[in-house]
């Protein structure tokens, strides 16, 4: 998830820098991905639809946060145990 995601910070966004963030909150684990590009990101779009596809089969959810001008930010939030 996290690759992916970078990958299209790197395509897409035109972004001077991106952040990871993984935090561990006892029964799910938080990833995010964050960029400070573009934004006006597609959630139904091929490349995200891809990631939700991935966290979904795993249980978890993907929230994308892509205002125009605001860059991006994606939460994975993962089921662990």
């Amino acid at each position: 998830m996290v690759a992916e995601a970078l990958a299209n910070v790197q395509k897409h966004a035109g972004a001077q820098r991106a952040v990871v963030r993984a935090v561990d909150e006892r029964s799910s684990l938080l990833v995010e991905v964050e960029d400070d590009g573009a934004g006006g990101a597609d959630p139904e779009g091929d490349g995200l639809r891809g990631l939700v596809d991935r966290v979904e089969a795993l249980g978890g959810t993907l929230d994308v946060d892509s205002p125009t001008g605001g860059g991006t930010r994606v939460v994975a939030r993962l089921p662990v145990g």
